[in-house]
């Protein structure tokens, strides 16, 4: 069976978030008890923030019309429970690595649009959640820690050996509450695809878009924008 290195990559960066986001356990990270660190926003306006639905976060994804011409929304794709095994990087290992590859974030409000760009490979994938803001910050902190501690390691998803080259890179700066970003290199049969994944925390909202460095860099910004507009 072929396999498309862009999907594989998204559906593995989303297995591996998968498991510890739904954690409450939040040792090592730095929850908003006062103000948070990178925007200096009291921690008592975030608290108060309302938990959005299922619903209300899918009106609030990007489409074709916001993104422009040459983006086409993929469907959404089945769910699949291929077991992910995380080899040679024990913080991922701890935090579990069987998860359902091309899945989404455990918190219970979601959305998810995936879009491919110009007729190419070039993906990206846009998710939004809603939860409190302990178990957002706590969750994500946790996860981005883990898959950023180790430069290389391996992952199996469904049989397939996929090895990881993991980077932690600046987070953009002045959006939202909170930042964090990376980039991920997946190589499998000979192939290789580079994927940035930048996630944002405002109030109990989060934002995470990935895919084509060139793609993320340029729709970040909008849509965080979109999704916060209503807040």
């Amino acid at each position: 069976m072929r396999v498309r290195v862009a999907t594989t990559a998204l559906g593995i960066t989303a297995a591996l978030l998968a498991v510890p986001a739904c954690s409450t356990d939040t040792t090592g990270t730095k929850p908003d008890t006062t103000a948070s660190t990178r925007t200096g926003k009291p921690a008592d306006a975030a608290q108060k923030a309302a938990v959005l639905s299922s619903a209300a976060l899918k009106t609030r994804l990007l489409d074709q019309s916001d993104l422009g011409s040459g983006y086409l929304r993929e469907p959404e794709r089945p769910a699949r429970h291929d077991d992910v095994t995380v080899i040679g990087c024990p913080a991922l290992s701890e935090l579990g690595g069987d998860a359902a590859t091309g899945g989404t974030l455990s918190f219970p409000h979601k959305a998810k649009a995936t879009f491919t760009y110009g007729g190419s490979s070039s993906e990206i994938s846009e998710e939004l959640y809603s939860d409190s803001v302990d178990k957002l910050s706590g969750g994500i902190d946790r996860i981005f820690d883990a898959m950023t501690g180790c430069p290389t390691y391996q992952v199996v998803a469904g049989g397939t050996p996929i090895d990881m080259a993991s980077q932690k890179l600046p987070a953009p700066r002045g959006l939202g509450d909170e930042q964090w970003s990376q980039l991920l290199t997946f190589s499998t049969g000979g192939r290789s695809t580079v994927v940035k994944q930048t996630a944002i925390r405002d109030g109990s909202l989060l934002l995470i878009v990935s895919g084509s460095p060139a793609l993320v860099d340029r729709h970040v910004d909008k849509a965080l924008t979109k999704a916060t507009a209503a807040s």
